[in-house]
């Protein structure tokens, strides 16, 4: 009989909780439903573009044509998959992919660095003009900042062939040789993103205990052993999770960027997959080979993420 009521007991208590819970949660709904409002364009905007879309990975397992449509189209199972990895130019295309990307990630430090150096500045109408004019960049479009360095590194009329010529030196082809044409690549995209990207590691600098900097200095420590020892330790959950969020695009370079870049004469180094989807499935008409290509370089993104982040769990400074 005892525990007869003790099990009663630990039945009402539980239906008494599930009640509580239940209407805390409705309550929070309700204080929260203009924030679901505000949120509701977003997760639109994400189903019509970004989940919606996955539903043409079936192109690379068709033969697409427009006649039969998607679903109407022949399966040919592997077949691009088997003709993507059997032909030199599709592994010259991964090869060149890889390679920028991973090279790209030499202007990683630099927000960082950007970010470090604002954050000890302490004249504020120095370091607004500063911050503006590191940020604009990133306001203007890849034909505005494609155009300038194309300009400036021009063999015949180019600003730094001019200074050459004026130094004693030969005019030189920066833009159709294989290594100037990475590098004048990759500074073009340090320019034009690292100052804005420097945003992100300064609110992070904000979230440190100023007493820590007031402990360091009264030990002695500089502004260089302060950033070495504080600043940094300070934003390293951040620079992780940034780490992990580009190495999770390493196999994507971006169009604009490349595409207003590169020339035909450095091609064996510039084509991309994004650039070869553009030229074979939108000019060309032909979808099946380059949506197995977008495939592959997912999942060698997906691939790569849940690496990053599986080695940053060792340190306590995971995703998930």
């Amino acid at each position: 009989m005892q525990v007869s009521s003790q099990h009663t007991a630990l039945e009402v208590e539980k239906s008494v909780r599930s009640r509580d819970t239940k209407k805390r949660e409705s309550k929070y709904l309700k204080q929260n439903i203009p924030l679901y409002i505000m949120l509701t364009p977003a997760i639109i905007c994400f189903l019509l573009f970004k989940y919606a879309p996955m539903g043409g990975i079936v192109l690379a397992f068709k033969d697409y044509n427009f006649w039969d449509g998607v679903w109407g189209s022949p399966w040919v199972g592997l077949k691009h998959f088997d003709y993507l990895f059997n032909n030199p130019q599709g592994w010259k295309i991964i090869r060149n992919t890889f390679m920028l990307s991973l090279l790209s990630f030499i202007g990683f430090p630099f927000p960082i660095l950007v970010a470090l150096l604002l954050n000890e500045v302490r004249k504020m109408w120095f370091k607004k003009i500063v911050q503006t004019l590191l940020y604009l960049p990133h306001f203007l479009s890849w034909v505005i900042v494609g155009g300038i360095f194309i300009t400036l590194f021009s063999q015949d009329s180019g600003m730094v062939n001019d200074i050459l010529e004026k130094l004693g030196g030969e005019r030189y082809a920066f833009l159709y040789q294989p290594f100037s044409w990475v590098a004048v690549f990759l500074s073009s995209g340090i320019w034009k993103e690292a100052g804005f990207s420097a945003i992100i590691y300064l609110a992070a600098l904000t979230t440190i205990d100023p007493s820590l900097y007031e402990s360091s200095a009264m030990d002695g420590a500089g502004k260089w052993r302060q950033m070495w020892h504080v600043s940094l330790p300070g934003i390293r959950p951040t620079i992780i999770l940034m780490l992990i969020l580009g190495v999770g695009r390493v196999m994507e370079v971006g169009f604009d960027h490349i595409y207003v870049m590169q020339n035909r004469v450095v091609a064996d180094i510039s084509e991309v997959i994004s650039t070869y989807t553009f030229k074979t499935g939108i000019q060309g008409g032909e979808f099946g080979v380059p949506a197995a290509m977008g495939l592959f370089e997912s999942l060698v993104g997906f691939v790569l993420v849940l690496t990053a982040n599986s080695i940053a769990r060792k340190f306590n400074q995971s995703l998930w």
